[in-house]
């Protein structure tokens, strides 16, 4: 397994750790349910270094993160950053990111731990147009501080007004006296005015000691990646390998807006996902609120009332914030209406659940 800069950190804490994507990673510090709340109602740091980031430089580094990428590049601007995904030639999903945009001759895409290979490869194999690529997923550190504490927490270690930095923007910045720190607007856990910042491994203690230092008032603390699950879970972000895979369309999974048809040759495998989107899915991803008792996990049947089955699990926990069990699975288009009653097989009995809009946590 590897290591990420921050492993002596977690197991100096007592983290749980577990095999996660090929790394050493902390599933949990003092329990999932009090990190999720800390969280939500304080500001928790989250240890992402596994995430992969690749660099696509040259003349031809638009063209081609424009041609493997599923949203429109041209739409944002130097300094913004962009959620996507890498369309496959099979109908599916290769993987989803965020394109971060440098300059029209530079982009950092930063893509899923237990995909960096796979995208390595496919993103090396569409590069027709010889872009510069370089892989810096082992030499970037990643942390994500999350929650309604966070911007005051970092606030603390820069004079970059961190207020000034919209939502999916970016700047780089001097924190903790460490120079072109990446202060990114972006999260996977829903809190508003939260960040996730990337810097070279070499600054890792550093960044860590000062980040908790200047969150201990706020009762900043370590979060696992177990209550990173319950957190994007309630927010109904899709997470690859469960609600999104290689053979899921964007449109099937409620990602049409980050699927842009603006031109014939916009992405790969457009014409397929287009008629989808013209024809309307046959299935649909959805968010369901336990009615029953039980709790629904993965690849569990989703049915009618009669017992048929008319859809499947992709996602599925007991909320710590809604204190109700909640779940994400596709739904057969005609039984997919918002309100409407379905039934989840728990050990061969049918409990029932809601279909509801998302995101479940409204904040």
């Amino acid at each position: 397994m590897k290591n990420t800069a921050f492993t002596k950190m977690h197991e100096a804490l007592g983290a749980k750790m577990v095999s996660f994507a090929g790394y050493n990673m902390p599933v949990q510090f003092e329990g999932i349910n009090a990190e999720h709340e800390i969280v939500r109602t304080k500001v928790g740091v989250f240890d992402v270094s596994h995430m992969g980031e690749f660099w696509v430089k040259g003349p031809k580094a638009f063209e081609l993160v424009q041609r493997i990428t599923s949203n429109d590049l041209s739409k944002i601007v130097d300094g913004q950053a962009q959620y996507t995904c890498f369309p496959n030639n099979q109908g599916g999903i290769v993987d989803d990111l965020i394109v971060y945009r440098f300059s029209q001759e530079s982009f950092m895409l930063v893509v899923n731990a237990s995909n960096i290979d796979k995208d390595w490869k496919w993103v090396n194999e569409q590069n027709t147009a010889e872009a510069i690529l370089q892989n810096a997923s082992d030499e970037t550190a990643q942390l994500a501080i999350q929650g309604p504490k966070a911007m005051q927490t970092l606030q603390k270690l820069t004079d970059t007004d961190l207020s000034a930095i919209p939502f999916y923007h970016y700047k780089m910045v001097t924190l903790a006296g460490i120079h072109n720190v990446n202060m990114s607007a972006t999260g996977y856990t829903g809190e508003k005015n939260s960040f996730e910042i990337y810097f070279d491994n070499a600054h890792a203690e550093k960044i860590w000691n000062a980040v908790f230092e200047a969150g201990e008032e706020f009762g900043i603390k370590a979060v696992g990646l177990a209550a990173r699950d319950t957190l994007r879970l309630e927010m109904g972000f899709c997470l690859y390998g469960n609600d999104i895979n290689d053979t899921t369309s964007p449109i099937e999974a409620g990602l049409g807006w980050i699927t842009k048809f603006t031109d014939e040759n916009r992405f790969i495998n457009r014409d397929y996902h287009f008629n989808i989107k013209e024809n309307k899915p046959t299935k649909r991803l959805r968010g369901f609120e336990m009615i029953d008792k039980g709790i629904p996990r993965q690849h569990y049947e989703i049915c009618d009332a009669e017992g048929n089955v008319i859809g499947e699990v992709t996602s599925g926990t007991m909320s710590p914030s809604l204190k109700k069990a909640i779940g994400l699975g596709y739904v057969a288009t005609p039984n997919a209406k918002f309100g409407n009653e379905i039934y989840i097989k728990v050990r061969k009995k049918l409990l029932k659940a809601v279909i509801v809009k998302l995101p479940f946590y409204k904040g």
